[in-house]
């Protein structure tokens, strides 16, 4: 008899390119064995230069979709990524707050090309409403420093970066290393207690788009 897959939803924006957002999560929970489900919080205009524009979805859209998947098919784990605006990140963390299922939150911000994905005034609402409700946050350091204030400049500040995002409230944060400089990718896990570094060699690429997405929701399927 075959396994049933487990259930994991992304909650997030659609990538006209298909390298990050709903497509790269889709890709990842395939690749990985889980059944993906989405919920479109934005459609987005992009490609390999950047982003051209996006739109967001309705409130009510976000909540359908939400209550579709959840009510009929069940959901193992949640992975959230771009939410654009301060109603749909409080439409969300509603959401969340009824289900039994580990949350990882990508708090997308800033896109690779330096494009804003989050408006000025949704910040707030991020860290009081949607950090709490977290497992765990994967912020990279332009994140680190849009939720807290706190520039990494080098590998021995991230543990300070990991202090303030987690007294905003999540169980577990993930601060990812990648925009510094050096031959190593250095990444720290924190639950406010204990610390895990991961490191690796830096690859010369710059194929980099959608990572982040690639990776929470990766992680969003192994918690499943």
């Amino acid at each position: 008899m075959t396994a049933t897959p487990a259930r994991v939803l992304t909650i997030a924006g659609s990538d006209s390119g298909g390298g990050a957002g709903i497509q790269a999560d889709l890709k990842t929970m395939l690749a990985l064995g889980v059944h993906g489900m989405s919920v479109i919080a934005a459609v987005t205009a992009q490609n390999s230069l950047g982003v051209q524009g996006y739109w967001e979805l309705p409130a009510e859209a976000v909540r359908a979709q939400f209550e579709s998947v959840v009510s009929d098919i069940g959901v193992q784990a949640v992975k959230t990524g771009m939410l654009a605006s301060a109603l749909l990140v409080e439409t969300v963390a509603e959401l969340l707050a009824g289900l039994d299922a580990p949350v990882v939150v990508d708090p997308v911000g800033v896109s690779k090309h330096g494009d804003s994905l989050l408006a000025p005034e949704a910040v707030k609402t991020v860290k009081e409403r949607l950090l709490p409700a977290a497992t765990l946050v994967t912020p990279n350091l332009y994140e680190v420093t849009q939720l807290t204030g706190v520039k990494v400049r080098d590998p021995a500040q991230m543990r300070e970066a990991a202090e303030a995002v987690k007294a905003l409230g999540p169980r577990w944060v993930l601060v990812k290393g990648g925009h510094l400089s050096g031959d190593e990718a250095v990444d720290l896990l924190f639950d406010g207690e204990r610390e895990h570094w991961f490191r690796a060699p830096r690859y010369d690429n710059r194929h980099t788009h959608g990572t982040g997405c690639t990776l929470a929701s990766a992680i969003a399927s192994y918690l499943a």
